[in-house]
């Protein structure tokens, strides 16, 4: 069985989650002389499956995970399309987890103004996050996806049986943003995962796929009215102003989800402290992320390195750092300007 989710907008598309969604590509496709395939040195095996039922293909092996998201990396693919020939009717696909997605839609929008691409997601922080809603880019020296553009795909493939391979702790790290999801939109997701965290982690349960597809489906609504972030997109960001900091800390070696996990705490006692939230569900934030194995603190002594990184996040306005947070459960805002006393007091709930 393949479940659809539509994307709307002006360039709508649907998002397909099942199993076995090979055969789904070339029909994603249809017109397509060239096809450059990316993916990194682990998904060799899948990538050459996935190449032999498409046209003429242009392999290209890219640095694994976030080392992958570079604007060299990126000029290489684009020597790669010029040397093959590509036009405007050729297709880039991304095989991959979410850096390599990343990295496959900012070459296709970068190729000839913008041609086609597919994000075929083999992670779970893929499927819920970085293949939905456009988004592309690469990391520089100043901070994660600072570089990118938003470049819609022409459908996105989540195939579940990916997962299965997938090592236990890269599933976890994805199921912060599918929490993430729970808590700005879709409480059920919080209910799924308390009532079995076993079956929530188990690539081959019936639960992990209905997180899936609600996560997907939070993100969907969301992208669909706002494809560029200038409203109602922006909630997607809960967790991320300190879990992007986090990373540009440790230089891109912690796991985005693991980074988000930890800024999901941050944000909810941002909340809290503003006078936005009560006490019991920022409280939730730490259970639920603690009984998936997720971490929920960071070293004490970093505030300093992370609010210098925050104040290049791209949500912030001029020398205003802004927040995603929670004014209830499922009810996500802004939070403008808050003072640095208010800020290290949030951060005490994560040095703790």
């Amino acid at each position: 069985m393949v479940t659809r989710i539509q994307v709307g907008g002006n360039r709508p598309y649907d998002v397909l989650v099942g199993n076995d969604l090979g055969g789904e590509l070339p029909g994603l496709i249809d017109g397509a002389a060239r096809v450059a395939v990316l993916y990194s040195a682990p998904l060799r095996e899948r990538a050459e499956r996935i190449a032999a039922a498409l046209p003429q293909v242009t392999p290209i092996e890219v640095p694994d995970a976030e080392r992958g998201k570079s604007v060299a990396v990126a000029a290489r693919c684009w020597d790669e399309l010029g040397r093959a020939g590509f036009t405007r009717t050729d297709v880039v696909v991304g095989v991959g987890g979410g850096a390599v997605t990343d990295l496959a839609g900012f070459v296709a929008a970068g190729w000839l103004r913008g041609v086609r691409w597919v994000p075929v997601s083999t992670s779970l922080l893929g499927m819920v996050d970085a293949s939905v809603g456009g988004k592309t880019g690469v990391n520089i020296e100043a901070g994660k996806n600072l570089v990118g553009a938003f470049h819609p795909p022409a459908g996105v493939l989540c195939d579940l049986d990916a997962l299965t391979t997938l090592p236990a702790d890269d599933l976890t790290a994805g199921l912060a943003e599918v929490i993430k999801c729970g808590f700005i939109a879709d409480p059920r997701i919080l209910d799924l995962v308390e009532d079995d965290p076993r079956a929530a982690a188990d690539p081959s349960s019936a639960v992990l796929r209905e997180l899936v597809e609600r996560a997907i489906q939070v993100k969907a609504d969301v992208v669909g009215i706002d494809l560029k972030e200038s409203g109602p997109r922006e909630i997607l960001n809960y967790g991320h102003t300190l879990g992007h900091a986090i990373e540009k800390r440790e230089k891109y070696t912690w796991k985005h989800g693991h980074a988000v996990s930890v800024g999901l705490i941050f944000a909810a006692a941002l909340s809290e402290l503003s006078g936005r939230l009560d006490s019991g569900t920022r409280e939730r934030h730490r259970a639920v992320l603690e009984l998936v194995g997720l971490p929920t603190a960071y070293g004490e002594g970093a505030w300093t390195d992370l609010l210098s990184a925050m104040r290049v996040d791209k949500k912030a306005r001029a020398a205003t750092l802004r927040f995603v947070v929670l004014d209830g459960l499922a009810k996500p805002g802004i939070l403008a300007g808050p003072s640095e006393e208010l800020l290290r007091a949030a951060y005490a709930e994560v040095a703790r």
